[in-house]
C-alpha cells in the first residue's frame, strides 16, 4: 500500500511540473516589450544648399559620384542659410515626404598645401 502511495504522489508531481513547464501563448495585450511601428528612423544628409524658403529646403548631394538633389520639408524656418551654403541636414521620412528636423551649417576645410621646392623636390 505504501508503495502504491509514493507511486500516486510521484506522478501528481511529475504531470504537475509539466503542467507548469507549457508555454503560455502571447497575447497583444499582456506583452510587456511595446513595439513603436509609428517611429521613424532619423537619418543624416550633407550637400550644397539649390533653394531654400521657409517652408522647404532643396540641397545637392554627390553620392558615389553621382550628383543628386534632395527637397526637405523645414519644421521650422531657418535663419543665416543662403544658396551654396553646405549643411548638415537631419530628416525623418513621414508619408513618403522627407521631413527634416535639424539643419546645421558645416564648413568645408581645405588641406593646406606645402609649397613644393623645385630644386629638391621635397615639400
Amino acid at each position: 500500500m505504501k508503495k502504491a502511495l509514493w507511486c500516486t504522489v510521484g506522478m501528481i508531481l511529475l504531470l504537475s511540473t509539466l503542467v507548469f513547464a507549457v508555454d503560455k501563448p502571447a497575447s497583444s495585450t499582456d506583452n510587456p516589450i511595446k513595439t513603436n511601428i509609428s517611429k521613424a528612423a532619423k537619418m543624416h544628409a550633407r550637400g550644397k544648399v539649390i533653394e531654400i524658403s521657409d517652408e522647404a529646403i532643396k540641397i545637392e548631394r554627390t553620392v558615389k559620384g553621382a550628383a543628386e538633389n534632395m527637397e526637405f520639408a523645414l519644421e521650422k524656418p531657418v535663419k543665416n542659410m543662403i544658396v551654396n551654403d553646405f549643411v548638415k541636414i537631419d530628416y525623418i521620412e513621414k508619408d513618403g515626404k522627407l521631413i527634416a528636423s535639424r539643419v546645421a551649417k558645416i564648413s568645408l576645410k581645405k588641406k593646406e598645401m606645402k609649397p613644393v621646392d623645385a630644386a629638391s623636390g621635397k615639400k
